[in-house]
């Protein structure tokens, strides 16, 4: 059992609240400290603070360590990019629970191959026949799939590739990511049907194509502070506030592996979103998490402090529970 003051994600707050997970890892109750059973003899874990741990939409495993990220709250992860034999790994992983994308789908020599995905990152698609023959084969080792329209990488598939990609990935019910920074690119992402842009694009996108974009129902993933970091995210923040303006949703992601990143909750992209963005702390961490339910596997933090009044408290957990992984630490590391 866990208790303290209890944050369910859903804008329901119990200053004496606890969660009680089973010894398979799932979430029997929560609740008022009053209103719950607990079982008797259940090993108990008090905090100032209990909530659902961060989930992070955008990483790459393969550089940034997953115990660690584990460690420093982050109790679900989306891998966006790995050779397939990594990715097969990764997703075998307890905790932090991890979907994976495998390699990213590109046209021969394009992004990211000649770049930081040279070592088997990328698989090359040239025509339809080879795009629908790929993703089919992709089916059973993924979870998502994704396709890179960077032009700054190298070429890019066709339009009709595209479409190959997004239609084979639909009929096997695996959404598609599109890493797409410019509004030429978000524009052939979304004439494709895909369902998610793993970045906020850093070209300002006009009003038509945000309002296009949102109500496509495409989300779009959040990756800001690795962009302002690195001197180029003006236009993403800015891209990000009028998409949350006009109603479009937001995932929180760090693209961990590239400039400026760790593992572990980010406490400046949760301020971006909060602060720039005009999410609001609340708003903030409820992009950066799912809400806790019964009868689902536990991903839960208890935390030192309040993140409403401080996103650092997430890098230090008293306690991560991940299904039936669960790491004690008295007192919190620092960092």
């Amino acid at each position: 059992m866990l208790r303290g003051r209890l944050w369910v994600g859903e804008g329901t707050t119990y200053d004496d609240g606890c969660v009680v997970v089973d010894t398979d890892g799932v979430v029997s109750a929560y609740g008022e400290r009053s209103s719950i059973d607990v079982p008797f003899g259940a090993f108990e874990v008090a905090a100032a603070w209990l909530g659902p741990g961060v989930v992070d939409e955008h990483v790459h495993l393969a550089f940034g360590d997953p115990e660690h990220a584990l460690r420093h709250g982050v109790v679900e992860v989306c891998d966006l990019g790995a050779p397939p034999a990594d990715a097969v790994r990764f997703r075998q992983l307890d905790a932090p629970h991890t979907r994976v994308a495998g390699p990213l789908l590109t046209a021969p020599g394009g992004y990211p191959s000649r770049s930081w995905g040279s070592a088997g990152f990328a698989a090359f698609v040239d025509d339809v026949d080879q795009a629908r023959r790929l993703v089919s084969g992709l089916v059973t080792q993924v979870d998502v799939v994704k396709v890179a329209l960077e032009p700054q990488g190298g070429s890019v598939p066709t339009a009709e590739v595209v479409h190959a990609i997004v239609e084979t990935a639909h009929a096997a019910d695996l959404r598609v990511a599109a890493h797409a920074l410019s509004a030429e690119m978000v524009e052939c992402a979304l004439d494709a049907g895909v369902d998610e842009l793993a970045h906020t694009p850093t070209e300002v996108l006009p009003a038509e194509l945000i309002a296009r974009l949102v109500d496509a129902g495409t989300t779009v993933v959040s990756t800001l502070h690795t962009f302002v970091a690195s001197g180029d995210g003006r236009a993403a923040v800015g891209n990000a506030a009028a998409i949350v303006a006009a109603g479009g949703t937001l995932r929180y992601g760090t693209d961990l592996g590239n400039a400026h990143t760790r593992p572990g909750a980010e406490p400046k992209e949760l301020a971006l979103l909060a602060r720039d963005v005009g999410m609001g702390a609340d708003g903030a961490l409820r992009t950066a998490t799912h809400p806790l339910r019964v009868s689902e596997p536990a991903r839960l933090v208890a935390l030192p402090a309040d993140p409403h009044d401080d996103f650092e408290a997430l890098r230090n957990p008293v306690a991560v529970v991940c299904g039936a992984t669960a790491l004690l630490r008295e007192p919190p590391e620092a960092g």
